[in-house]
């Protein structure tokens, strides 16, 4: 069955347009609680990002869901990879973050995670969207749901993340650059670094609702590449809103991005003896990485666009490794979900049991280069099964003679087709891209 409202990543819109308004959040609450009931005693942990509306949200799922009689703990702002591991720990039915992660303040979506700090399941998602359509109902009085806040939230999160390095890790000497992006990493991310030995300097890490990835954070790195450049730092780490991708620079300035990191980390896997099978990354994936990977005799898989196929790629082949040049990295040998800063500390790990610069260590990985051309699609009929686009796409395959490839396809979190041409020659990459991107654009009109 086809999905209502879920999409390959929660659901997710503009702010006061529907279903991103007060009203249906209280029903998608009350929807969820009744569906994770059918599973016994029910808790939900709710964590959110920062942005201004997500006290409206947090406020309207609250109540539905203790009007289904589902008891609610609150994290406050908290990073998405945090809520997946919290929900494990406290034994909770469910989780439910309350993020549009690298997208501007005026978006915002929810994103649900299972017992064990998964994706929630296809049939729980239709069960939700089946009772979404049911009048609501409310609890008996003495039914009715508790709500309570964790308080040490942050803390128990902070540990976590060291933990997923040895005891004897120390990072002394060390100097790094953090951009929180004003999201909801601004408070643990910066603790976690300092207090495994590096000396840190923070930037966007001053939230005021409206600024989350406003000129900063993984999506414009312009002011993380100065911030290194003028302190003289070893390296920069930049976050996205929720938490859940990372990107880095170099002590040159240079952006290194989730396929380097991908890289940088596989190989201290496989010379470790810890790689147990191969990696998973997608569609989008830079064909440098599968050629520098099958170099080291690491199997690489590609899946589609989004963590949760990369998730479920790496559990179908019980692979330990995947993620997505975007910088969802997803490390199962320590927790459920893309962590950003658990993907930053095995790339720091990996940089030092190598004695290498980040620098040094992403030339290992010869980048083919790649255009992406992002076109606006308000709806209609899908350009991407486009006859004139479909034959646009065979006339520049057929031109690469089997050097390059093309994809199309339309993102599951905006209203964008995406257009990708990979290759041996940039000028002739960007050529073709803009004359695909030229094509999509006409019958998008």
């Amino acid at each position: 069955m086809s999905k209502k409202y879920f999409g390959t990543d929660g659901i997710r819109g503009r702010v006061g347009q529907y279903p991103i308004t007060p009203d249906f959040m209280l029903k998608l609450g009350w929807a969820a609680g009744m569906a994770f009931r059918k599973l016994g005693a029910c808790r939900v942990l709710v964590g959110k990002d920062t942005r201004i509306s997500g006290y409206m949200f947090e406020s309207a799922l609250e109540a539905g869901l203790s009007a289904a009689g589902a008891d609610v703990m609150l994290l406050g702002p908290m990073p998405t990879p945090a809520i997946a591991y919290l929900t494990r720990t406290f034994h909770a039915e469910a989780g439910i973050v309350i993020s549009a992660s690298h997208n501007p303040h005026h978006d915002n979506g929810i994103k649900f995670f299972s017992g064990q700090g998964t994706k929630l399941p296809d049939e729980i998602e239709l069960m939700i969207e089946e009772l979404m359509d049911q009048p609501m109902t409310v609890a008996e009085s003495g039914n009715l749901g508790k709500v309570s806040r964790i308080n040490d939230a942050a803390g128990r999160y902070i540990e976590f993340c060291k933990s997923s390095v040895p005891t004897s890790t120390d990072f002394a000497g060390l100097k790094l650059v953090v951009d929180c992006a004003h999201g909801a990493t601004y408070k643990v991310a910066p603790n976690v670094f300092r207090e495994l030995g590096a000396q840190v300097t923070a930037i966007s890490v001053q939230p005021d609702g409206l600024n989350i990835n406003e000129n900063c954070g993984s999506t414009h790195m312009e002011a993380l590449q100065a911030a290194v450049l003028l302190g003289h730092a070893d390296m920069g780490i930049a976050f996205d809103g929720d938490g859940d991708r990372v990107l880095m620079v170099d002590h040159t300035g240079a952006i290194v991005d989730g396929d380097e990191l991908l890289f940088i980390i596989a190989r201290d896997l496989k010379e470790r003896g810890r790689l147990e099978g191969g990696v998973v990354g997608t569609l989008m994936s830079n064909l440098g990485l599968e050629l520098a990977l099958r170099d080291l005799d690491i199997p690489f898989s590609r899946a589609k666009v989004g963590d949760r196929y990369v998730i479920a790629d790496m559990a179908e082949r019980g692979w330990p490794l995947g993620g997505e040049n975007s910088g969802h990295i997803v490390c199962s040998q320590h927790t459920t979900t893309g962590d950003a800063i658990i993907a930053a500390l095995q790339v720091l790990l990996a940089l030092k049991r190598r004695g290498e610069t980040l620098a040094q260590a992403r030339h290992g990985l010869r980048k083919c280069p790649q255009i992406l051309i992002n076109v606006r699609f308000d709806g209609g009929q899908d350009p991407v099964s486009h006859p004139s686009v479909e034959q646009a796409c065979q006339r520049v395959t057929d031109a690469m003679g089997g050097r390059g490839r093309v994809l199309l396809r339309k993102s599951g979190t905006e209203p964008l087709v995406r257009v990708m041409v990979e290759g041996d020659e940039e000028a002739q990459v960007r050529r073709y891209a803009e004359e695909l991107a030229g094509v999509v654009e006409e019958v998008c009109a």
